[in-house]
């Protein structure tokens, strides 16, 4: 087993497991992966630009599966759709999977999602585990059981919850992802401590140079602590009936973002969440429920790291006006009853969800964004 690795519990009764993280532990991946699923048919679902991560895991379970088929995709969004679906579900069944064959996901969220929604129907369901090779999925994506493709109405609307066997976070993996990548994994971050961790948001002012430049206490304790974080409240509330919709804080305007970006890769999914976050805290700041210090402290955080905070800092992506970013927030899967879920905050720390928001209030935080 690699030294100093991290485990992490996620506590579902018969659908508990754990989040393995560390540097290297890909290596031992044998010795990780619960003896259940080993001896097996095995089937890596794989980004194009992470085979190198794949060599090391099939050499790492070398004698320890029956045999084992890989597939390559590309990365991005457009990858986590029905096409996309259609190709993971007819290489499985071309390959004769069985119940009892085991779907690995390597990769970011796009490959995690789509290979997690796969294994969930092929077969009426099949063992699957997660090894999220960028920062966004390892403190988010791969932890909690959230599966799905996207459709041209929206961002996840088509999914399952279905939880992996055993995920492991490589810390590794993370030293050939682009700057940009690492930005939109650290937006995720952030999240946990605007949502009810105010001494992790101050811990992460003082500490996130160091996180960015991967250096080992600090990116292992960040991971660590958001997985903590999530596991914490899926554990509570696993189909999201109530405190696990926190989990969206930024992702109500961040996916009406994506979705005006058409998903094409020019806008990832931690770059819009950011300014999403930023959208809530105005938001709530003009709701009167937040103050203005909360408010400039987190712009100024997330400015400092060298994220974007405003629509009007990734035009042209974005040319809806308010009022037609709000028509996409209606088609969002967390909509009930013709009312838009938003979370809202108190403060850092300090969120809530909110279905009675007066959406002209949100449509001039949208509009005042883009200027």
């Amino acid at each position: 087993m690699a030294q100093n690795t991290k485990i992490v519990h996620v506590g579902l009764k018969d659908r508990s497991y754990d989040i393995h993280i560390g540097k290297g532990i890909l290596q031992h991946a044998a010795d990780i992966i619960p003896d259940a699923y080993l001896g097996k048919k095995t089937f890596i679902l794989y980004d194009e630009n992470t085979y190198p991560y794949v060599q090391v895991l099939e050499e790492a379970l070398a004698g320890k599966v029956l045999e084992s088929r890989t597939l390559s995709l590309k990365g991005g969004e457009p990858t986590k759709s029905y096409d996309g679906l259609q190709k993971v579900i007819d290489w499985l069944l071309d390959n004769k999977v069985d119940r009892q064959s085991v779907l690995i996901a390597v990769g970011g969220g796009v490959i995690g999602d789509l290979g997690g929604f796969a294994a969930s129907i092929i077969m009426r369901g099949i063992p699957f585990i997660q090894v999220p090779t960028t920062l966004l999925a390892q403190v988010d994506s791969s932890v909690g059981g959230k599966t799905g493709i996207n459709t041209a109405q929206g961002k996840n609307l088509v999914g399952s919850f279905y939880q992996p066997k055993a995920v492991l976070c490589d810390i590794c993996t993370l030293g050939t992802l682009p700057e940009r990548q690492l930005l939109a994994g650290y937006a995720e971050i952030v999240k946990y401590g605007l949502i009810n961790d105010l001494s992790f948001f101050e811990w992460l002012e003082g500490n996130s140079g160091a996180v960015l430049a991967l250096e080992a206490e600090a990116i292992g304790y960040a991971v660590e602590m958001s997985c903590k974080a999530k596991a914490a409240i899926v554990a509570a509330d696993e189909h999201e009936k109530g405190q696990r919709a926190l989990l969206n804080l930024g992702h109500t305007f961040g996916h009406a973002l994506e979705a005006a970006a058409h998903y094409d890769g020019r806008l990832l999914h931690g770059e819009a969440v950011a300014i999403g976050m930023m959208m809530a805290f105005d938001l709530s700041h003009k709701m009167g429920l937040c103050s203005q210090e909360d408010l400039s402290r987190v712009a100024a955080h997330l400015k400092a790291c060298g994220l974007k905070i405003k629509t009007s800092e990734i035009v042209p992506l974005i040319k809806q006006s308010g009022e037609e970013l709000v028509a996409l927030m209606a088609g969002d899967k967390k909509a009930i009853d013709n009312k838009i879920g938003f979370i809202l905050t108190h403060g850092i720390g300090q969120a809530f969800q909110d279905f009675d928001v007066n959406l002209n209030s949100v449509q001039q935080v949208l509009e005042e964004s883009s200027r």
